[in-house]
């Protein structure tokens, strides 16, 4: 085992491992791996770029950039070069962002090009030297620039130099500077090492941000040094990191509390799906195998759960957390399911950890026993408290902030150890126990001390309860509580909701003592704010607290896209992906008007259906490149989904200008099932069919609603037309057909008509009667649009709603492109078509038939070629829909509404 001194050290040691993998990156498409010899010879290259640009041993530079092959071997360059790496959160607030920039003096920022735009946002100078991470190798920024053709000497780092500058995730204000040398970190790493959690055959799979010391520390230097390979995910979310975990063949996994409680829900989320026989069976099983392991120390779980490890990760042994503080009861689920569960404990100023559980201790609630060298002690109890504070000396424990010599002697005792701010014991083992955060407990009025972690814990057992913030607001004790994320969509399931969520809170009082009981609470929707590790940021607590209080209510009513700071860290996360940042952009602007949010429900928040999804999905493709396919579509629920199907969409789909040549062939791109849409009916069914449209001409509409029809005589009665109504109501189709003449109604289809004409086999056979085609029901753009050029080409009618889904509001909404796409695949002469008083009889919002006179109005048809040198836009198929736009506004006498 190499000698480890300073981080220089482990460095330069990886040219000892020649071609064996260091570093397996997931790539969007592809595994990339880079070798030992591959890293080493980088890092040193780099080094000798950086120094003989300007850089100087000594100097600070920030890391800000996601997880990458790219960060790893720039920061061991910096290392080299004997610079201070500074690794930044890339979901810092801008307001903290800029007190680190300032704060750190950095001269030189590692960086990726979708993160430029938030520092021109905050620096107007670019006195900083840039580089890019992501960046085309013709840029003068990007990072390989600066590798020099061969590594010269270098500078040697003591053990007493900064070797790098962290800062603090802010849980209780602003961020501090904690620097950290050499002797720090290689002090903690060298007891790790000696543990030997991993070695040359294990994979460890890093699924955390590396700005924190927890996965930079044991994710990056531990396995290198111990000759185990790194697994990078390609993105922080579940199904890449599944995918890595599978892929990348991991056999260690670094987490946090968070990270493990999202395995455990789905895993359970997982065997639910096949009913109580299965649950019961699988619970019976893990209750057998925690019990086996607890008492007797047998494993039993990698025998009873043998097809879950397959499906899951087949090579998995071992699961490390840290960065908080693990749930017992989840630990030793994860020890029954078959994994060694080790947990540790310690802070940033540490280096990082103080305690560690093995794999043997079979005690994964306590947070181990101290390292090697380090020794803990528990502090005299305050007045009235249980636990003392948990305190800390050894040559992992920094020396003081950067630049805040008032902080540093807050922190340090006279004699000399570092107060940690946790409360604990230590058993008569050695074994060390955590309680609570002594710097957020809170002391009422009359002196009683209260543990909000406590009465969180309880009030996140309500079933309608989602997370819990207790503070103190003007001497009481209140909450602020976020409700189960299911979407509420009518006043009467959101009064429901919010009675559930009052019981709970009442009947989780009770329990309980006095002086723990909330006085007031407040619902938000919005998470509560966290950090990249999960923990509470509660000094953010009153700011929202007091929000809610100066509207007046119990709740939070809020309209607009949720911040993205406000938003849970998974969510933050997904968003660092380029394509997904643009297509939560593409949402802020379509639903300006309505509280968007991950959480959102597409459908029932933001009334994505029918032809909706069709002119999303031809935005989306337009405007990232992404493909969003049927099946991808099928998994949607919440906007969450929608950007996390949108980041594993294929980013390479062909823009909309060679959509069109793919289309010249619309029936090759439609499955044998899907032609049976467009084939002409039986006889039997168009008799069907007939019978419902005279009922809906004569009974229904001429009857009933009296309707009214003008510019009958301007339809073509030759060839193909498209007809393009507004749509303002279920009945403008209904009210179309009535107005149309036999002959042309006879060769008429009706494209995404709604949603509900698939939902059953007996809709499915009205739709087939009446020609309608299920373009919302099968959401791929190009199958989408194949089937309305398909009806063209067949020298059909088509009907085709070009706002895409219902006006709330009777307006002329925006008009989407699918429709200046179809025109441009099949240029046919287009009549636009306004319907009248639609909203009078069946309102969007309005479930109950209201009499009332109808008015359908033909327009003049218009030659797509005509449309399109009326319009403006970028593009052929954007020039088209401007163009309809106004026809259809002269025909309505609207103005297309601002949305």
């Amino acid at each position: 085992m190499r000698t480890v001194e300073t981080l220089q050290d482990i460095v330069r040691g990886l040219a000892q491992r020649g071609d064996r993998p260091a570093i397996i990156a997931m790539r969007r498409h592809r595994v990339e791996t880079w070798s030992g010899a591959g890293l080493s010879d980088r890092a040193e290259r780099l080094a000798t770029g950086f120094l003989e640009a300007g850089l100087k041993p000594g100097m600070h530079a920030i890391l800000f950039a996601s997880s990458r092959p790219e960060w790893i071997a720039t920061c061991f360059g910096l290392i080299l070069a004997g610079a201070v790496p500074v690794p930044i959160d890339t979901q810092m607030t801008d307001r903290d962002l800029a007190v680190v920039l300032e704060d750190s003096q950095a001269k030189w920022i590692f960086t990726t090009t979708g993160l430029l735009r938030r520092l021109d946002d905050i620096e107007a100078s670019h006195d900083r030297i840039r580089v890019l991470l992501d960046g085309e190798p013709t840029d003068p920024r990007d990072w390989r620039r600066y590798l020099a053709e061969r590594p010269r000497e270098l500078p040697k780092a003591s053990a007493e130099d900064r070797a790098v500058l962290f800062y603090t995730s802010g849980t209780s204000g602003p961020p501090k500077g904690v620097p950290l040398t050499h002797r720090n970190v290689a002090s903690n790493l060298k007891s790790l090492i000696d543990v030997k959690l991993v070695d040359a055959r294990d994979r460890v799979l890093l699924p955390l941000p590396l700005h924190h010391v927890y996965p930079f520390s044991i994710g990056i230097f531990i396995p290198l040094n111990s000759g185990s390979a790194i697994v990078l995910p390609f993105s922080l979310t579940g199904p890449q990191i599944l995918r890595a975990m599978q892929e990348g063949k991991a056999t260690a996994l670094v987490g946090v509390p968070r990270l493990l409680h999202a395995l455990d829900a789905a895993i359970h989320a997982r065997i639910g799906q096949g009913g109580r026989v299965a649950s019961a069976v699988f619970g019976a099983a893990l209750r057998l195998s925690v019990a086996a392991r607890r008492s007797m120390g047998w494993r039993l779980g990698r025998i009873l759960f043998r097809p879950l490890h397959k499906r899951f990760a087949p090579q998995l042994r071992l699961v490390a957390s840290g960065g908080s503080a693990i749930d017992g009861a989840l630990a030793w689920r994860l020890e029954g399911l078959g994994w060694a569960v080790a947990t540790g404990y310690g802070l940033t100023e540490t280096s990082p950890l103080l305690a560690l559980t093995v794999t043997d201790d079979r005690r994964p609630e306590s947070t181990g026993r101290p390292l090697k060298g380090v020794d803990l002690r528990i502090a005299e109890p305050e007045e009235e408290a249980t636990h003392g504070e948990v305190q800390a000396k050894g040559p992992n424990v920094f020396a003081g902030y950067h630049n805040l010599p008032e902080k540093t002697r807050e922190v340090f005792t006279e004699d000399g150890y570092f107060r940690t701010g946790d409360l604990g014991y230590l058993d008569k083992d050695g074994f060390l126990y955590l309680v609570g955060r002594a710097s957020s407990l809170i002391v009422l009025p009359g002196g009683e001390n209260v543990r909000p972690e406590n009465v969180e814990e309880a009030l996140e057992r309500g079933e309608h309860i989602r997370e819990a913030g207790v503070l103190e607001y003007s001497d009481r004790l209140v909450a602020l509580v976020v409700p189960e994320h299911d979407a509420v969509h009518s006043e009467e399931s959101h009064r429901s909701l919010v009675e559930a969520i009052r019981e709970e809170v009442h009947q989780q009082n009770r329990g309980l003592p006095t002086h723990h009981r909330i006085a007031d609470y407040v619902i938000v929707h919005d998470p509560l704010p966290r950090t990249r590790l999960g923990k509470l940021r509660r000094y953010l607590l009153k700011d929202r607290y007091e929000e809610v209080i100066r509207q007046g209510g119990r709740e939070v009513k809020e309209t607009g896209p949720v911040p993205i700071d406000r938003m849970a860290a998974e969510h933050r996360q997904l968003l660092e992906d380029p394509v997904v940042r643009k297509v939560w952009d593409l949402l802020c602007v379509r639903f300006a008007d309505v509280r968007l949010s991950p959480e959102s429900n597409v459908q029932l928040d933001l009334g994505i259906d029918s032809m909706e999804w069709l002119n999303l999905t031809l935005e989306i493709r337009q405007k990232t490149g992404a493909d969003l396919e049927p099946e991808a579509i099928a998994k949607v629920e919440t906007v969450a989904d929608l950007l996390q199907q949108s980041a594993e969409a294929d980013q390479d789909a062909a823009p909309p200008e060679d959509m069109v040549e793919l289309l010249a062939k619309p029936e090759e791109l439609l499955s044998v099932g899907e032609r049976h849409w467009v084939e002409p009916c039986s006889a039997p069914t168009r008799a069907f069919g007939g019978l419902l449209m005279m009922v809906n001409r004569h009974a229904m509409m001429r009857h009933y609603h009296r309707i009214r029809v003008e510019g009958v005589e301007r339809i073509p009665r030759q060839g193909p037309v498209l007809f393009a109504p507004n749509h303002r109501c279920l009945l403008d189709p209904s009210a179309i057909s009535a107005a149309m003449p036999r002959d042309v109604l006879a060769r008429t289809y009706w494209a995404g008509f709604t949603g509900i004409m698939f939902d059953n086999a007996f809709m499915r056979m009205i739709s087939r009667a009446v020609r309608v085609v299920p373009v919302a029901g099968v959401g791929g753009t190009v199958t989408s649009l194949a089937f309305g050029v398909a009806i063209l080409q067949r020298g059909n009618n088509l009907v085709w709603f070009p706002e895409g889904s219902r006006s709330p509001d009777g307006r002329l909404h925006r008009l989407q492109l699918g429709v200046g796409l179809l025109l441009l695949a099949q240029p046919v002469p287009v009549v636009p078509v306004w319907v009248q008083d639609s909203d009078g009889v069946l309102p969007s919002q309005v479930r109950t038939f209201q009499r009332r006179t109808m008015e359908v109005t033909f327009g003049d048809p218009v030659d797509p070629e005509q449309l399109r040198s009326e319009g403006e836009g970028e593009n052929a198929e954007q020039r088209i829909v401007k163009g309809l736009t106004r026809h259809l506004e002269a025909l309505g006498g609207y103005h297309v509404a601002d949305d």
